[in-house]
């Protein structure tokens, strides 16, 4: 095992998409896919860096479809909110079920489930090897999951942020239509929006950039693939810095 010291990363956000949870179902909730995403955290600390989440909330609602459906855009993405929170409880009961301390902390105020979200507080969380899960985006409408990870992650001074998604990093086009799609390995933030490459969105990538936290994308369904980023091997493409 690498020494701690010796790691690229001692603290980082990892962003794992609502989609995720829902394993192979097409909506809700999939346990055992759950247990798998907490066993590579758990494996990410056990080598000693910190680590906070955001989930998204895809796989129960996102605010988008309310308001296609003609709802108010504020209502809706309140919903969506809500759905974060939902991801974040069961995280957290599969982290803990496996003997990963884990405190959720809310960006909507709901004392009796999650701890309000106080940055000093999740610091000394992590500090101290538990799992901070921030849950409810950034508490206000109008902000993706992606775009609340990256202010906690800028607020929680991470050495970098990564992102979890169905493929091994970004592509010229989405490789699972287009057999020709080209993987990068190293992108500059702005090549990420001058190329429109659907990464996340332009909130969260200018954000990131202002505080030059590098995003490091990478296959979340690969069984050690969390554990290869932050020792630096696996496959996956480094936006905003040189690939450790």
């Amino acid at each position: 095992m690498p020494e701690a010291t010796s790691l690229p990363y001692k603290r980082v956000l990892l962003k794992i998409s609502g989609e995720a949870l829902m394993g192979d179902q097409g909506y809700g909730i999939d346990v055992p896919a759950v247990i798998k995403y907490a066993e590579e955290i758990k494996s990410g600390i056990a080598l000693g860096v910190e680590i906070c989440l955001v989930i998204g909330g895809g796989n129960i609602w996102r605010g988008k479809w309310g308001v296609d459906a003609g709802m108010e855009r504020a209502q809706a993405d309140h919903m969506g909110m809500l759905a974060t929170v939902m991801n974040a409880l069961v995280m957290q009961n599969a982290l803990e079920s496996i003997g990963v301390p884990t405190r959720v902390q809310s960006g909507i105020s709901m004392m009796s489930i999650a701890e309000p979200f106080i940055r000093r507080r999740a610091i000394r969380h992590m500090e101290k090897g538990r799992v901070v899960i921030f849950a409810a985006g950034t508490g206000n409408p109008f902000f993706t999951t992606d775009t609340g990870a990256a202010l906690r992650a800028a607020e929680m001074n991470c050495d970098a942020m990564l992102k979890g998604t169905q493929v091994d990093g970004v592509y010229t086009s989405d490789p699972k239509v287009d057999a020709d799609a080209v993987r990068f390995d190293t992108l500059d933030y702005m090549e990420v929006l001058s190329k429109e490459l659907k990464v996340m969105d332009a909130t969260a990538i200018s954000l990131l950039k202002e505080n030059k936290i590098p995003i490091v994308v990478f296959r979340i369904r690969d069984k050690g693939g969390l554990a290869n980023v932050l020792t630096g091997q696996g496959i996956s493409t480094t936006i905003g810095g040189k690939k450790k």
